[in-house]
């Protein structure tokens, strides 16, 4: 099958065979898919290669085949993004988190207008702690995984803003203890659904929330990002 105009964000690209990369692309219409540049990693297609670094946006020409499509023509889309430093390992975070919580080959819009809007609030320098946090929750939304963030999962009674919190990735907000490591207030729940940045200590406690909700739908595993930002 032939795919034109394809619009696509690069994840993240290998080396594959000689002179060839494999590429994982988050794409508009078809969601993750595996693409094999052939030839780019010649001298000669230098200028190729160097749109398909991480974070581009672009768009393919392709040939569909089975599991990976062959790429015929990659173009640029919009302005190039540079991420760096701690940006950079943001955004590295982000696509792994892609590419280990999606399926190839099934189409979420949703999820690709998400990234598009995440990687330009980190290309702007907006806070990465919060733009992380939005970005998960709304990626967790998009995959059919939502957060129920504004009730409690005990009696459906909407979160008391000063209580705390123990958040179950299968049930929702549950009563926590005063103190526990694992609590959160009700406050910072409340400000994710809102969308609305809570203070540092509740950024933090949200970071172990969300943390504990992607090992969920990991299944156990644990993220190669993870440990770099450690």
């Amino acid at each position: 099958m032939r795919v034109e105009q394809q619009p696509a964000f690069v994840l993240h690209a290998r080396p594959y065979r000689e002179t060839s990369l494999l590429i994982e692309c988050l794409s508009r219409d078809l969601g993750r898919i595996g693409v094999v540049a052939r030839g780019v990693r010649n001298e000669r297609a230098r200028a190729q290669r160097a749109q398909l670094e991480p974070f581009q946006r672009i768009t393919l020409d392709l040939l569909l085949k089975g599991e990976l499509a062959t790429l015929r023509s990659a173009e640029p889309a919009g302005t190039p993004l540079r991420l760096t430093g701690d940006a950079g390992l943001a955004g590295l975070y982000l696509n792994e988190l892609v590419v280990r919580l999606t399926g190839r080959q099934d189409p979420n819009p949703e999820l690709f207008d998400h990234y598009g809007v995440t990687l330009r609030r980190m290309a702007a320098g907006e806070p990465l702690g919060w733009t992380l946090r939005r970005f998960e929750r709304d990626m967790l939304d998009a995959l059919g995984y939502a957060l129920q963030l504004d009730v409690g999962a005990a009696d459906g009674e909407p979160l008391d803003p000063g209580a705390t919190y123990f958040y179950d990735p299968e049930s929702g907000a549950l009563p926590g203890r005063p103190g526990d490591p694992r609590g959160l207030r009700g406050s910072d729940l409340l400000a994710l659904a809102a969308d609305t940045a809570p203070d540092q200590a509740g950024l933090a406690a949200l970071r172990r929330m969300m943390r504990q909700v992607i090992t969920f739908h990991l299944g156990g595993g644990e993220l190669k990002a993870w440990r770099v930002l450690r």
